[in-house]
């Protein structure tokens, strides 16, 4: 159930799908292809940021400990389907200047398809809470919508080209 993230980078990286749903960054399914949240709203993220931070660094009294999931928290994660953006993935591994394209190595084949269409992607990890064990570990949606229908599914490995 990991995804390798492999060939014309800096620090190849594994990706682990199972625990994306603890993540923040991640995405309720039916949010990711409507409007992008307004110019209030980015401000407001940022200042929960800012506050957040101060908070760590200024008040530390006690360690820190994570947050226990609310029961309705709880119920709506094993209920909902989600998708996690590409972006921070990407950055991390630090791709190298003349990489161009991304071989996406599905079960039976391999596709490909250019590099700024994979860093403007979204990665479905879970159906109804739910790890993607038949057709997974992660399917590939464009996050302009076009491939909604028909994404790109049994992605095993990721190699930058």
């Amino acid at each position: 159930m990991i995804v390798p993230m492999t060939g014309n980078v800096t620090y190849p990286i594994t990706l682990d799908p199972t625990v994306w749903i603890f993540d923040d960054r991640k995405i309720l399914l039916e949010d990711a292809f409507t409007e992008k949240m307004d110019e209030n709203e980015e401000i407001d993220e940022l200042e929960k940021a800012a506050n957040r931070f101060n908070k760590e660094v200024f008040q530390i009294s006690k360690p820190p400990v994570n947050r226990s999931i609310k029961r309705f928290e709880r119920e709506k994660i094993l209920k909902s389907s989600y998708v996690m953006p590409l972006d921070d993935f990407i950055a991390n591994a630090e791709v190298k200047s003349d990489a161009k394209d991304v071989i996406l190595v599905l079960k039976d084949e391999e596709v490909t398809i250019s590099l700024p269409a994979f860093q403007n992607s979204y990665f479905l990890f879970a159906v109804d809470g739910k790890p993607l064990k038949e057709d997974g570990p992660v399917h590939l949606y464009y996050k302009d919508g076009s491939n909604k229908e028909h994404p790109i599914k049994n992605i095993g490995k990721v190699i930058i080209n």
